[in-house]
């Protein structure tokens, strides 16, 4: 059976192969209604199946969208990857996956295959962007868009969630219950300072801890973004002599690995401790007790991303302010701070 071709489309719905071409790809120039519905009942008629390796050939760019993340075993950036997932299908993308593993060299491992690939854009979750990747990005000249996090080592584009003010609302709700103190659990030694969503919830807890009049000393707790090994560190947090009234922990997979230690110390939570997170995943809602915890806006994100990396215009000259889409994170209170 002889190869159905662009030319038998055009042929069958009495057009030409340009008119073809751009209802198959949605542009550059538009279709009246009626020969777009010819073009599709003899693409359907035909079975005709575009040759997507020839077009990227000849566009020198693919349908793919690559996408950088730290760990997809993370619920978080599971979460995250779905959404933009689903986002890109909606524009007529697939994506391709990368697990950095928060190593600098697998990042730019991924970076320099997906780009290899001529992806139509990346779209990258940097825990730490080194200068190797970032010189990779320059050397290619491509399309990127940072997501949940905006590492210093390039100024592109950037889709985040309010995180420093989210935090400082959370640790303050747990003030309001009256605690003496709350202590925080963040990240580790080697979290970036400055462009880290778990630097900023650092930072919100320590402004609502000194609008407070209280004291951070002594009080900041260093663990991996992992529940187990949360799980861990908080068995000796809470076991020790000086076992904390309430904590906020800067992942929700931290809490997660906290409440099961408080768990099998048998710590009534909210009772004896109360405790709040970040990130509001699915599993947040589930926990023993249910999690207070902040939320962002992972569809709405995930969404902008997509739109960002795909659109023409997204090398604007412009300030790193106007260059940055932040979006409102929200308090979700359940039962893991104390309220009913």
């Amino acid at each position: 059976m002889a190869k159905v071709t662009r030319d038998d489309v055009a042929r069958l719905a009495g057009t030409s192969t340009a008119v073809v071409s751009y209802v198959i790809n949605n542009g550059p120039r538009p279709v009246a209604p009626a020969t777009r519905e010819r073009v599709l009942a003899a693409i359907k008629e035909l079975g005709y199946r575009p040759d997507r390796v020839a077009q990227a050939m000849a566009s020198r760019r693919t349908d793919l969208i690559g996408l950088i993340v730290p760990d997809a075993r993370q619920p978080f950036f599971g979460e995250m990857a779905h959404a933009v997932e689903w986002a890109a299908s909606e524009r007529g993308k697939m994506v391709l996956v990368g697990n950095s593993d928060y190593v600098g060299e697998r990042e730019v491992h991924y970076l320099r295959a997906f780009l290899g690939m001529r992806v139509s854009g990346l779209i990258l979750v940097s825990h730490a962007l080194n200068d190797m990747a970032a010189a990779e990005i320059e050397a290619w000249d491509a399309r990127v868009v940072l997501l949940h996090e905006r590492p210093e080592a390039i100024d592109d584009v950037a889709v985040v969630t309010d995180d420093l003010n989210g935090a400082q609302v959370a640790v303050r709700h747990l003030l309001e219950h009256g605690y003496e103190y709350v202590a925080c659990v963040g990240g580790t030694a080697d979290t970036p300072a400055v462009g880290d969503p778990v630097s900023d919830h650092v930072e919100g807890w320590r402004r609502a801890m000194k609008e407070a009049g209280l004291s951070t000393e002594g009080r900041l707790f260093e663990a991996p973004y992992n529940r187990y090994d949360a799980y861990r560190i908080a068995l000796d947090l809470l076991s020790g002599p000086q076992r904390p009234p309430a904590v906020f922990c800067s992942t929700d997979d931290q809490a997660i690995g906290l409440l099961r230690a408080a768990r099998e110390l048998r710590i009534d939570v909210p009772g004896e401790l109360a405790v709040a997170g970040f990130d509001d995943i699915k599993e947040a809602a589930l926990a023993d007790p249910p999690l207070t915890t902040v939320a962002s806006d992972r569809s709405a994100m995930a969404r902008a991303a997509v739109d960002l990396v795909l659109d023409d215009g997204l090398r604007v000259a412009g300030s790193r302010r106007e260059r940055l889409k932040q979006f409102p994170s929200q308090l979700v209170v359940r039962q893991s701070c104390g309220c009913a």
